[in-house]
């Protein structure tokens, strides 16, 4: 039996292999195919088709020697690496809930009369999401708007089955750093699948503890108010974000008209780029919701049509607050320019007092510093205090003089 184990962002795994030729070069190959498409993310059926060899992958095994050439026959698995997979399937009567390991458990609730949700976080295995939708028979060009993370929101209607797109958002204050997540619902009379970009968690907890206290009317309703559950929690996170956005705004705004730097400015720029990132994630939702609201899909029944047009009024909030936002931060930046300008104004001017108070003093040192041989003063006992007097009587005048003209 030989070995190996794999680090990096996959799990170590220990390979099995059968195969009627023994050879290095052999086991060179089917050892360079598996690492080609664990670090690409490739279904490992294509290396069983490539090298015409049977493996099993074990997660969490120990690397070992090579004990010899012979490779023991083994049945075929198939790995979630960098994928998770939850089911959760319900009625009025019982919920159950569960993490599938094989996505072939899947499949039996395709059409049952029940309400099923599979939530699927990371789109790094391409093989599987096109196995789950092969198995639900969706369209081609549904799938390629799954996987393209740089889809805009947007929603089709594919007669049975509905997709919607859109972004769910989190706000590190922090770093003043907008991060984005592309998210896919596939709506269907019987089931709701979502396909989350990364495996980090989401926003859908609220959804789930709802369904298992059943809490509310959502174990009452079929799958379209499963999905407006869905959409009004991910509404209610960009009134949050815009909540901190405005927390931070009015602390920067105090800051720049305080002691305005830059790298307050650099602030200020960050949040405007977060505040357009914003935009293009929210604003195009808003025909989304307007299509479900209107009902333009049959999967969406009457009586769920009033939740989506809540949501709708919910975007054009969050949009209206977004716009004023971004107005903010477009003033911010006039402010701080205005705000260095006048500093820069009052530093000037006190340098303008300097030097006007000491233009006389440098008048009269200079006009006693010329040698001629005969002028009035020049031997006086006295003449060197004189001048000294004069000296400090036009500057305290002068000083005076500013001072009751409240120029400084």
């Amino acid at each position: 039996m030989r070995w190996l184990a794999l680090q990096g962002r996959h799990h170590p795994v220990e390979l099995t292999a059968t195969g009627g030729n023994s050879h290095r070069r052999r086991r060179a190959q089917l050892d360079a195919a598996l690492l080609g498409v664990v670090n690409r993310g490739v279904a490992y059926q294509n290396v069983f088709t490539t090298c015409g060899e049977v493996y099993t992958i074990h997660k969490n095994c120990m690397p070992g020697p090579t004990r010899n050439n012979h490779i023991t026959a083994r049945e075929i698995a198939v790995p979630q690496n960098g994928v998770t997979i939850d089911l959760i399937d319900y009625d009025n009567d019982h919920v159950s809930e569960k993490k599938v390991t094989n996505v072939e458990d899947c499949f039996a609730f395709k059409d049952t009369p029940t309400v099923t949700w599979i939530n699927v976080e990371g789109l790094r295995r391409v093989h599987l999401i096109e196995t789950i939708g092969t198995h639900f028979e969706l369209h081609p060009l549904l799938i390629e708007d799954i996987l393209t993370t740089a889809q805009r929101p947007k929603i089709e209607d594919y007669k049975d089955t509905l997709l919607i797109v859109f972004k769910m958002l989190s706000y590190d204050s922090k770093l003043d750093k907008l991060r984005t997540e592309h998210v896919s619902l596939i709506l269907h009379k019987h089931y709701v699948i979502s396909f989350q970009e990364g495996a980090r968690g989401d926003l859908f907890d609220p959804v789930r503890q709802s369904i298992r206290e059943k809490k509310g009317k959502i174990r009452e309703k079929g799958t379209d108010f499963l999905v407006y559950s869905i959409l009004d929690a991910i509404v209610d996170n960009y009134f949050s974000i815009l909540e901190r956005v405005g927390e931070r705004l009015e602390r920067i705004e105090s800051e720049v008209i305080k002691n305005p730097r830059p790298q307050t400015l650099h602030t200020v720029q960050r949040l405007r780029r977060s505040m357009a990132e914003l935009r293009r994630s929210i604003w195009p939702l808003r025909e989304v919701t307007s299509s479900l609201a209107k009902g333009d899909s049959q999967l969406v029944a009457e009586r769920t049509r009033i939740y989506f047009r809540d949501v709708y009024e919910h975007i054009i909030q969050v949009i209206e607050t977004m716009e004023t936002n971004r107005d903010v931060i477009a003033g911010l930046v006039d402010v701080y320019l205005s705000s260095v300008s006048n500093r820069m104004n009052e530093i000037m001017k006190v340098l303008t007092v300097i030097t006007t108070l000491f233009i006389p003093l440098t008048f009269i040192t200079g006009l006693y510093g010329m040698n001629f041989s005969y002028m009035p003063g020049l031997s006086a006992r006295w003449g060197y205090p004189v001048v000294l007097v004069l000296m400090l009587t036009v500057f305290t005048g002068m000083l005076a003089y500013f001072r009751n003209k409240k120029w400084f």
